[in-house]
This record gives structure tokens, sequence and C-alpha cells, in this order.
């Protein structure tokens, strides 16, 4: 039987996982990497340490599947989108940390292009709103902070990639003759790709100052692009890229229009299939590339963008010390029947959808003598439910029936629970909650013909749980209100 390997290059942590052909996992391999704050609002990785827990992760996962190169048919890359690599092409070094899409260093640029023509100045060309989100001004960041590297980036010394680029470079050769593309899912989060061209603009290479010969080759979600140079899996196909909100869509085989998804990581993200034609929101949602399959059109998403969600669980644990591990969350949380008042909204880098406020910062409200911790425990988990409320009222005109799950916070049935009753419609989840790694899987897999095609995929997909919604309508309301109410007071908190 064949097997894939998927790698999830996530915010938080690298992993490989072995995906069979019944698109189960049998072995993962897992490595956090650092996080370095190094300024309020910066956020920052070490390239090169993704790719060395990177290798690692690799001869983990198949160490326990008792697997080698010749039982793995391809490897598919799925990654963390905006957060952005330069490095030099003789070295492979990187000439700077790369800069996480959290990151809000770029603030300034992005409110320098806004005088001309808003928010929405390149929303009809790219799909998104001008945001500091978005890789274009992070690389010219990065051009204009290190001594020489526009000019270097000019001459075509240096290279620029999503952390799906930095992979695929490195596992295909690096500096000796890795291949530098990405795919239109990725690229398409760049803000400097044309949604419908599916090709770099120049008016917007223009406008960020971002040299041409730095760019990779967009390519499709699903073909061979390279074999891999060395290492364990030498010689082994890569056949699969995908954004990681991309990725999971497709794990969750939401493969037509109108089906959609919402994953809990880092950030939550909602997604919307909305077929093979761009949909432009006016709600605060942005358009984006779901996938493209070899020559086949490119499929579009809606997409609601939530900047934190399992980070502040992590924030609880790490800053606050509220708790020791992510794992106790649900127990404290349930210890009490109710959040008692409280309510945290995590707008630690502003607000994304449906908002797109970066003036506004994180706020706890509606404090008394009476607030525990696991009122605090509470109010964290079900913040990330009303903001996933608020991008599904964005998501309107969708007419989402029900809403499949996917992340690491889908295996807390206390928080599915509250997430159907704040959404009012049930919440699925499926028997494998990896869909990010298993839709890298997919898209590999389908290149290189370890499944026939689509209808084979969805026929992979099952369900483990169904959480319907328990609230009443007057209660559900009320509960909103508040929390609408704790968001107003987030906001113009960063305007000095």
């Amino acid at each position: 039987m064949p097997h894939l390997l998927a790698l999830d290059q996530g915010t938080t942590s690298s992993r490989a996982l072995v995906v069979d052909r019944g698109g189960r996992v049998v072995a993962v391999g897992q490595l956090e990497h650092a996080q370095l704050f190094p300024r309020p609002g910066w956020v920052e990785h070490d390239a090169a340490e993704i790719w060395r827990s990177t290798q690692r992760v690799i001869e983990l996962a198949l160490e326990r599947a008792g697997l080698a190169a010749a039982d793995i048919a391809a490897v598919g890359i799925t990654n963390q989108r905006e957060t952005t690599v330069v490095w030099d092409r003789a070295t492979g070094q990187p000439i700077h940390p790369a800069i996480v899409w959290q990151d809000t260093r770029t603030q300034p640029t992005v409110d320098a292009l806004a005088v001309e023509g808003g928010t929405g100045r390149f929303a009809g060309l790219t799909g998104l709103p001008l945001a500091s989100y978005f890789s274009a001004a992070k690389i010219a960041w990065i051009l204009d902070a290190v001594p020489g590297a526009r000019e270097r980036a000019e001459r075509g010394e240096l290279l620029f990639g999503t952390t799906d680029t930095w992979l695929l470079w490195n596992l295909t050769g690096g500096p000796d003759g890795g291949v530098h593309a990405t795919d239109v899912t990725n690229a398409s989060r760049t803000q400097l790709m044309g949604l419908s061209s599916l090709a770099w603009e120049e008016e917007l290479l223009e406008a960020f100052r971002v040299p041409r010969p730095l760019l990779p080759e967009i390519r499709s979600s699903s073909e061979v692009y390279g074999r891999v140079a060395a290492g364990p899996l030498a010689g082994v196909p890569v056949a699969g890229i995908l954004g990681d909100q991309q990725a999971a869509l497709f794990g969750q085989a939401a493969f037509e229009a109108g089906e959609s998804k919402n994953t809990y990581g880092t950030g939550a993200f909602l997604l919307v299939n909305t077929g093979e034609e761009p949909v432009h929101s006016e709600q605060g949602l942005i358009t984006t590339v779901a996938h493209r399959l070899g020559d086949a059109p490119a499929r579009y998403a809606l997409e609601g963008s939530i900047a934190v969600a399992g980070s502040l669980i992590q924030w609880l644990r790490d800053n606050l010390g509220i708790i020791s591990s992510s794992s106790e969350v649900e127990p404290l949380a349930l210890s009490v029947p109710d959040n008692g008042g409280v309510h945290i909204v995590p707008a630690f880098s502003g607000l994304f959808a449906p908002h797109w406020r970066p003036d506004a910062r994180g706020v706890i409200v509606g404090l008394t003598r009476f607030a525990t911790k696991a009122h605090f425990a509470r109010a964290a988990i079900e913040a990330v439910a009303f903001q996933t409320r608020e991008v599904l009222d964005a998501a309107e005109a969708a007419a989402i029936a029900e809403l499949r799950v996917d992340g690491g916070m889908a295996a807390n049935d206390t928080f599915l629970q509250f997430q159907a009753d704040v959404l009012g419609i049930p919440v699925v989840r499926p028997a494998v909650i990896e869909t990010t790694a298993l839709g890298a899987a997919f898209a590999a897999g389908l290149a290189v013909g370890v499944w026939s095609g689509l209808d084979e995929l969805r026929g992979l997909w099952r369900e483990d749980a169904r959480f319907e919604p328990r609230m009443g309508a007057a209660e559900r309301e009320e509960r909103l209100a508040l929390w609408r109410k704790a968001v107003e007071r987030s906001l113009g908190w960063a305007e000095a």
C-alpha cells in the first residue's frame, strides 16, 4: 500500500505526518520552534531552525511508521502562509529572521499605500485589503532594513518565499539546483498575484517595490515540482503544495461551491468554496485561491481570517501561567457554569476579519472580584467561538447549513458545543481532524496517481461527531450583544 508524507510547517511547530491510502494518519513527528518577539507587534521565526526541525520530523515520522523512501509515493507541503523568508541564493542562508504573518511592523507602509484608494486599493486585483498581514510589505521591509539587500535582490542574488517555497527549495537541493516555486494558494496571499491572471502583477510589484527576480515561479497545487535531493526521502517526488487553510478545506473534501470549513489553529480561518469564479465580499471577508489541480481551472474561496484562536490558550499558559498545559483548559472551563461576565477580545495584533482594525488591542472586560482563572479559561474558549460567529455572519450569502471543523481546538467537546450554540447551526468534526496535513497528502497523491480523483477522496471523509445547537435564540442574541460591546472597547487603542 502506498503512503504519502505530508509536511505541515505551522506557526508554532513543524510536523511530518505519514498518511495511508485510506486517508488515515499512521505516524507523526513534531517539533516546536521558537517564537521571537523583538519588539511590541513584531513576530519572527528563525527560518534555518524551521528547516532543521523539518529534517528531524521527517526522520521521526518515518521511524515511527517503520517506512523508508521506497514506501512513500510523494511528499505534500502545507504551511503557515504569509510568513516571509528572504535568503541568499548561493549559500541558502536567510538574510533576516522570517517575518511572521501576525507581525504588524509594516503598518506604516500599508497606511501610506492606502492614502490613494483606501484599504481596498488593490482588492479588485488581489482579493485582499491592504493590511500588514500579507507578504508584500514584509518583503519590502526586509530589503530596506538589510544593507545592500535591495540591490542584491535586483541582481537575482536573493530569493523570497513563504515557508512552502523555503522547504521546497531546500528539499530539492537548495543552492545545488533547488526548485524555487510556490503554488497559487500561497501566491494569492502575498498581495502580489492577480486573482484572475494567477501571475505576478507589475502594478503590484511597483507599488510594493518588490524586484521580480526575487520571486518564485507560480505553479499549481498538485503536480511534481521536483524530487527530494538527499536524506531519508531521497528520490521521492514533491507533488503537492497548499497553504494551510486551503489544505484544510481540501482535506475536508469541501470541493464544491458552498462547502466550507473552519480550522482552529494558532488563528482560526473560515473558508467557503465559491467555485471557478472569484467572489468579492462587501462584509470584510477576503477572496483567495482555494486550489488548482494541474492544468484544471483554479477554484476560489471566501475567507474569514481570525488572528488569535489557539494562541490565546497558549497565552493563558505561557504569559499568565493560568494553566500549565493546553489540555487543562477544558476541565478548568467546565468547573464554572458560565464566564462570570468576563469577556476576552484577543486583538493582540489588531482585529482581522470582518473588522480589519489594526488599531485594536486585546482587552479583558467584565471583571469583578467574583472572576477566577476558571472564568478566564471559559472566556478564552468562548472568544474563539464568538469571533467565528462574526466571520460566519459576514459570509451570510454563502448559506452555510453546517460547519465542518478541524485543528487542535476541534478536540475540545465543550468548545464545539458552545460553537454550535452561538452559530445556531450544527458543527461537525471529522474522524481525522488532521485535515491540513490530509489536504497536502491528497494533493500530492492525486499528482502521482495514488487516488483517481476527487470522488475517491470524497469517499474517504468520515464524520466523528456532530454538535447540534442547544442555546435558545434569545440567549444567543444576548450573549452576542455582550460580545459586540467588548469588541467596541478594543478599538482605537493603538492610534497613539
